[in-house]
Order: C-alpha cells, then sequence, then structure tokens
C-alpha cells in the first residue's frame, strides 16, 4: 500500500451545519459546466416559498449524488418498503412536483 491509500480526508461538520435545513421541494437545474440545486422551504397556507439553500456542482459530482441517491433509496425502501409519492412524475416534460397539494398559479 503506498502513502496515498492510506491518507483518509478529515471532514469538519461545524455544529450550525450539523442542524440540517429543512426543504420540502427541491429545483434542479443546470448548464454545460453545473449543476444547481435550490432545496425549498414551502409552508401550507403561505403565498411565497423560501430557497433555504442552494448547491453548486459539477456535471460529474451530480452523477455521483444520483447515483448515491438511487443506492440510499434503494437500501431505505428494502428496510421500510416502498416510498409512495402523492402525484405521478411526468419526467418527460420536466415538470415539478409540489410537496403539498395546491392548485395551478399558488406557491
Amino acid at each position: 500500500m503506498n502513502e496515498n491509500e492510506n491518507q483518509q480526508l478529515q471532514i469538519e461538520l461545524k455544529p450550525e451545519v450539523a442542524e440540517g435545513v429543512y426543504a420540502n421541494l427541491a429545483i434542479l437545474t443546470h448548464s454545460s459546466s453545473e449543476f444547481v440545486a435550490d432545496f425549498i422551504q414551502m409552508l401550507p397556507g403561505l403565498q411565497k416559498a423560501q430557497v433555504r439553500s442552494r448547491i453548486i456542482m459539477a456535471p460529474e459530482h451530480a452523477k455521483r449524488l444520483l447515483m448515491a441517491l438511487n443506492d440510499n433509496v434503494m437500501k431505505y425502501e428494502q428496510l421500510f418498503g416502498t416510498i409512495k409519492l402523492n402525484q405521478p412524475q411526468d419526467q418527460s416534460e420536466g415538470r415539478t412536483i409540489a410537496p403539498f397539494a395546491v392548485k395551478k398559479g399558488e406557491a
């Protein structure tokens, strides 16, 4: 084993980051060089949603995230059962699924 294989990445998790940010909607966009994930908090009865966090990543990292999410969802469903979505997702038209039953034109 060479020296590079023995090295471990040290990751610091500050308390304010460890608390996490609640989001119940994610909007994803991309350009040729990056993917942008906006994590949004929508509260019932409010007209305005709030972006709580924005993550910008390279396409390669977005693909790794996709693979990691897929792997973790599969493991979750094996332990706890299928995750059911309230609304069918129409990926062909790139529609966003709202976390609450909202009428068109409402946020």
